[in-house]
């Protein structure tokens, strides 16, 4: 298990890598990118910062609890701070596990958790020029709960 806040461009195939071995039937990665719009405003790009120790300790405990209940000891979590653009990764999770329920679940447990619990905010750059600070805690419109 290893998680990292990052100040540089993120590289899923590495992770996957990093996880992948040949006891583990399942591999999973999850790979969260800027995208160009929302909440029906069109975006441009986004500055994530955090409370750096705060942040690595939460995701340390998020990883760790997701390894206590879905067995899933190969996990990496990634996720970067500074001003991306579109389509630029902000966070990739990559899971193996002999089997695919654990993986599945674990990823989607660590992202939720991740949304939920660690102190990494979001200030969106639009088309029009403005900027404003996204609640990361509310879901996006028309977004699945």
């Amino acid at each position: 298990m290893r998680t990292a806040i990052v100040e540089r461009p993120l590289d899923p195939s590495s992770l996957l890598a990093e996880v992948s071995e040949a006891s583990c039937g399942a591999v999973t990665l999850f790979v969260g990118t800027v995208r160009d719009v929302n909440d029906g405003r069109p975006v441009t790009g986004i500055d994530y910062s955090a409370y750096g120790p705060m942040a690595s300790e939460e995701l340390d405990r998020i990883a760790g609890e997701a390894v206590e209940r879905f067995g899933t000891v190969r996990l990496v979590v990634e996720h970067r701070l500074g001003t991306l653009t579109l389509g630029e990764a902000s966070i990739a999770i990559a899971v193996a596990h002999p089997h695919r329920a654990a993986v599945l679940d674990a990823q989607r447990y660590v992202i939720e958790e991740v949304k939920r619990r660690v102190p990494i905010w979001k200030r969106e750059h639009y088309v029009d020029g403005t900027r404003a600070w996204v609640d990361p805690t509310r879901p996006a419109a028309g977004a699945a709960p």
